[in-house]
């Protein structure tokens, strides 16, 4: 059995064509990905150790076309950068989305808690007790969607950020049967 080094993803291909998207127009080194192709890259990357750098080695059946092999290591870095551009907006989208969020939440719970204050001085009733009850609740809850983003939800953006970011500056190698 050999040993691959654990940085290495590794692809095979029967030609260049089948790593690029066919009905995408763009000049070749802007292409997108074949989104199973990508997939395969993304996947690969995702469960190589963090902190270690990338090498993509391509597999083909057939030479490639010169000028296809010459544009293809740029192409697969635009391609990754573009992606890396787009999961930094998400996330910047995502903390926007948290910001407002927790502002809304806690313009909502001061609202709840002062109304259940208000509520608690105009009656010592204990059938006013649940609606009290049910104002600290709701104030509360309304923080749930900002402490969700900011303590959950941006790790995941962030470790995409990372991986695109090693997989846009990866050395790509064609190989080329014997």
């Amino acid at each position: 059995m050999s040993h691959r080094p654990a940085n290495l993803i590794e692809l095979r291909l029967r030609d260049l064509a089948q790593l690029f998207n066919s009905l995408d127009p763009s000049p070749f080194h802007d292409r997108d990905l074949d989104a199973a192709a990508e997939a395969f890259i993304v996947e690969w990357a995702r469960e190589l150790p963090a902190g270690r750098e990338f090498e993509l080695v391509i597999h083909l059946a057939a030479p490639p076309a010169p000028d296809r092999a010459a544009g293809l290591q740029e192409a697969i870095h635009n391609y990754f950068d573009n992606r890396l551009l787009s999961a930094r907006a998400r996330l910047r989208r995502l903390f926007r989305i948290g910001r407002w969020s927790l502002l809304v939440g806690v313009v909502f719970l001061t609202f709840c808690l002062t109304l259940s204050g208000l509520i608690g001085r105009l009656s010592d009733s204990p059938l006013l007790d649940t609606p009290r009850l049910v104002l600290d609740i709701l104030g509360w809850v309304a923080l749930w969607r900002p402490l969700e983003i900011f303590l959950f939800e941006w790790w995941p953006l962030r470790d995409d950020i990372r991986m695109y970011e090693r997989l846009a500056r990866m050395p790509v190698r064609l190989m080329l049967p014997a």
